[in-house]
């Protein structure tokens, strides 16, 4: 064989590792814990309620001006919303479903599958509870339990306790459902597409993503860019503010394609346990919040701070006000919805990005809610107090301040070993499993 033959060969293996094949639980879990540290240097957590919240708001915004809202809670949307590449949250949500999109078309996984109409119905249901639970808890599984815990606060295992009620009631619903509804069973359908189209969009795909960071880094003049206005760009983001979305859209896409190319979802790693005994993603889930925590410690230690004095990460951020009921009931909402739509937060998005028509139909939905609770509970009564400011949703408690850091690494750490520990078990003896 020829030394061209052997370098073609060599190559088309290493497109088949890192596009086509399913990639290993444990180096996804890694990955993400990496690509979530590395974000969190660049700027900021990521997650996904705030962009999908963020395009809520539009939706909203464009109702209100359409009907006039002159009070109540609409009049509150009259106020144009951040844009879509000026959020952050945006950013990142658009990066992430990016990501999975370019990882879903390199892999020959993009089809446009629509579900049964069943499906499609609890799409609807699914969204709206999803949306309220995240409104409650502070976050979806990313911000409210994944990265909160990662980040130190103790919101993020009340939300977690939430979800796991919020699942075993969703796998139970899900038995009870196949059991005794038959409407709706029929209508599936799926749009494929050739490969080498596929192929072919999907490296159209990475060239824009790559062209876009590249126009965000150049971006020297922001009242050029607000001129623009409207959906893309409202809000009077600085220059240098709008320079740095660069490296939220590159390492949000850099998530969206792990966790697609993985297909790693969090709830899946609370369901599964209960459903079939498979441990592979809790056990993953729990390596990979260890690797957030050990790398939110090392940046909020000493508050490292940038050149603009601003610090990298500020030890309070992602520290909800939501230890106690507020994250125990959301999580258990959200965790129900979750289970009706077949996908997490994250795991919505990311499925979106590879086409699958019922998570794109629960996106809208989701937005909606949860933009609309959040509003509510910003604004809430006469005097319009701020929920959650209030400790009306529970408590902020950042762990460093009662443990310090070591024994605050030290009990999360402690945590997900026992959790570890007990979904190994629950794989030799099924005794956690739900039966049908």
């Amino acid at each position: 064989m020829s030394e061209g033959s052997i370098l073609s060969s060599k190559a088309g293996e290493l497109y088949k590792r890192l596009c086509k094949e399913e990639w290993n639980a444990t180096m996804t879990g890694l990955l993400v814990g990496l690509f979530s540290v590395l974000i969190m240097a660049w700027w900021r957590p990521w997650g996904a309620v705030g962009a999908i919240r963020n395009w809520g708001d539009w939706m909203i915004h464009g109702f209100a001006n359409l009907v006039g809202a002159e009070s109540g809670l609409l009049e509150l949307y009259l106020e144009t919303p951040t844009g879509w590449l000026a959020g952050s949250g945006s950013v990142i949500g658009i990066g992430f479903v990016a990501g999975a999109f370019i990882s879903a078309c390199l892999g020959g996984d993009f089809a446009f599958r629509i579900p049964p109409r069943l499906e499609l119905a609890k799409a609807v249901v699914a969204g709206i509870l999803m949306g309220i639970g995240a409104a409650l808890s502070g976050g979806c599984n990313v911000g409210g339990m994944y990265n909160a815990i990662g980040n130190l606060s103790a919101n993020g295992f009340t939300m977690w306790l939430g979800l796991v009620i919020g699942v075993v009631c969703g796998l139970k619903y899900i038995y009870w459902e196949m059991s005794n509804i038959t409407w709706g069973s029929g209508g599936a359908k799926t749009f494929d597409f050739p490969e080498g189209m596929k192929t072919f969009v999907g490296v159209v795909g990475l060239v824009a993503l790559i062209v876009g960071a590249v126009k965000f880094a150049g971006i020297e003049d922001a009242d050029a860019i607000d001129a623009i206005g409207g959906v893309l760009f409202a809000g009077g983001k600085s220059a240098a503010y709008l320079k740095s979305l660069s490296g939220l859209l590159i390492i949000a896409a850099a998530l969206g394609y792990v966790m697609q190319r993985g297909r790693w979802c969090m709830v899946q790693g609370f369901r599964e346990p209960h459903m079939t005994g498979d441990a592979t993603l809790a056990k993953s889930v729990a390596l990979s919040i260890c690797v957030v925590a050990i790398g939110a410690a090392v940046l909020k230690y000493s508050v490292p701070v940038r050149a603009d004095g601003y610090p990298v990460l500020a030890e309070l951020h992602y520290v909800r006000g939501t230890f106690g009921w507020g994250s125990i009931v959301g999580g258990a909402i959200f965790g129900f919805g979750a289970m009706l739509a077949g996908g997490c937060g994250s795991g919505t998005l990311w499925r979106v990005g590879e086409g699958q028509v019922k998570l794109i139909l629960v996106v809208p939905f989701f937005a909606l809610a949860n933009s609309l609770m959040t509003k509510w509970f910003k604004n809430f009564g006469e005097d319009m107090i701020n929920l959650e400011r209030e400790g009306k949703l529970g408590k902020y408690v950042y762990m460093p301040e009662t443990f310090g850091y070591t024994g605050t690494l030290l009990l999360i750490g402690a945590v997900m070993l026992i959790w570890y520990l007990v979904v190994s078990w629950n794989e030799e003896s099924n005794k956690l499993i739900i039966d049908f």
